[in-house]
């Protein structure tokens, strides 16, 4: 039977022609990747629908709290997927399970912790997300649903694809996420609307949780039905915490934590630039960037899907396999990211007015969005430079990255743009530090395939 599996797995990492395993590995990321925007505008959408300012609110205060699920699902499932990949390249079966198995339980133990954090301190909680007493028993209504009972559902149908993902079936890894998309997207209606249950933000949250808790139940009959022909273990028997596999994991998951705590930091810092502006400013600001992160998925399902691949040609040092993998995904990414860039540069205005068609928020938007998709192509060089330095287990140098491009170099960036240019010149802020981050990624892409080859 571990010759079968094991016959499986090399054929896609080690024979496959490399466009179609990088094609097979990041195509079903990529649709995945898409389905999870438009479910992150579902909630907004329909709860817009009521014209209810507080029921607005109650999503948009919950934000953060919904975020810092990031955090745990990129400590468990970045560090442990990537670990198991390495392992797969090692031939070291054993450690493969220990690795899954660890990653499982620890997102099953946070999830847990989370949820109960919030059960404890949920009156404080609520204030410091800004719920006044008008908007406090809304947004605790959505939160009960989403982080009280819905933490570890969340949590671990991500993990699940991570982990499904780690030996090669990214197929199924995006079946799982999409399927609770997509029922979130069918029950948002149903339970939001007064034509359906009425319950405003509180239908939104418990649509969130059942959507999550299906995709959960369909990873597990997956691993029901693979039992025997998969790696992928959550079996509590075989949990194991021993220091190489904490080394591993923690060394790759506590930075991706990090770049997610320092993106919504840079998107914090972003809203105060853009506030005193006025409510226009910001509509418009906010539409823009969701605009932008369309393409932007997009180059994240890339570097997601090929992470896979690297760890495992990394690991069983078939360097020139991995180099080939790196490329001919960067060529794609940059290929599709200057398209888009040329089409949202032309088509700013139509696109913002899909969203608003208040003439000034028209005309902040499409300049922002303007600004913003100038960095586009080197934003996807940077996505699978990241990729790589924690598909290879360097944890530090993508938090190094992390930090410049958001301490270093988009946060100030924020301040000298807008003292030159008010306004205007945010949107010019990610531009520039891509551009900057791209060579820094170009180099360090060079210098880690030189070393591997070294060691050969």
């Amino acid at each position: 039977m571990e010759a079968v599996k094991e016959g499986k797995k090399t054929e896609l990492f080690e024979r496959m022609p490399i466009a179609k395993a990088v094609m097979s590995m990041s195509l079903p990321t990529v649709i995945s990747a898409l389905v999870m925007v438009l479910y992150n505008l579902a909630d907004t959408y329909f709860v817009g629908m009521l014209n209810d300012p507080i029921e607005n609110a109650a999503v948009t205060l919950a934000m953060p709290m919904m975020l810092a699920f990031h955090g745990v699902t990129n400590l468990f499932g970045v560090g442990s997927s990537t670990m198991m990949s390495r392992c797969l390249g090692k031939k070291d079966y054993a450690m493969v399970r220990q690795s899954s198995v660890f990653g499982f339980y620890g997102a099953l133990v946070s999830g847990l912790l989370y949820s109960l954090c919030y059960a404890v301190f949920r009156q404080p909680l609520l204030a410091v997300l800004g719920a006044s007493p008008e908007t406090v028993g809304v947004t605790g209504a959505y939160l009960g649903w989403t982080v009280g009972l819905g933490a570890v559902p969340a949590i671990l149908n991500v993990i699940l694809a991570y982990l499904v993902r780690a030996e090669g079936a990214s197929l199924h890894a995006s079946l799982g996420t999409m399927s609770g998309c997509l029922l979130n997207m069918l029950l948002d209606p149903v339970f939001i609307l007064p034509w359906g249950l009425d319950m405003g933000a509180a239908g939104a949250g418990l649509a969130t949780f059942l959507s999550n808790c299906a995709a959960c139940g369909y990873f597990f009959v997956l691993l029901y039905a693979k039992r025997g022909r998969t790696f992928v273990c959550i079996n509590p028997v075989s949990f194991r915490v021993n220091r190489s596999i904490l080394k591993e994991v923690c060394g790759v998951g506590i930075p991706a934590s990090v770049q997610n705590l320092l993106n919504v930091t840079g998107m914090t810092v972003l809203n105060n630039f853009t506030s005193p502006y006025g409510a226009d400013a910001v509509a418009a600001m906010g539409i823009a960037y969701k605009i932008y992160m369309i393409p932007m998925n997009i180059a994240m399902g890339i570097s997601q899907g090929i992470m896979p691949l690297v760890s495992y040609s990394y690991a069983a040092g078939n360097i020139q396999r991995m180099k080939q993998t790196i490329f001919f995904a960067m060529k794609i990414a940059a290929g599709f990211l200057a398209a888009a860039s040329v089409g949202y540069y032309i088509g700013a205005e139509g696109l913002i007015s899909l969203f608003m068609k208040k003439e000034a928020v028209i005309a902040y938007g499409s300049s922002f969005l303007r600004g913003m998709c100038l960095g586009q192509v080197f934003l996807g060089i940077d996505f699978l430079a990241v990729g790589v330095f924690q598909s290879c287990g360097m944890g530090r140098k993508g938090l190094l990255f992390a930090v410049l491009r958001k301490v270093v170099l988009e946060i100030p960036a924020l301040f000298i743009l807008n003292s030159i240019w008010p306004l205007y010149g945010l949107a010019y802020a990610q531009a520039v530090t891509e551009v900057v981050l791209a060579l820094a990624a170009v180099l360090s892409l060079h210098k880690i395939c030189k070393a591997a080859m070294g060691k050969m």
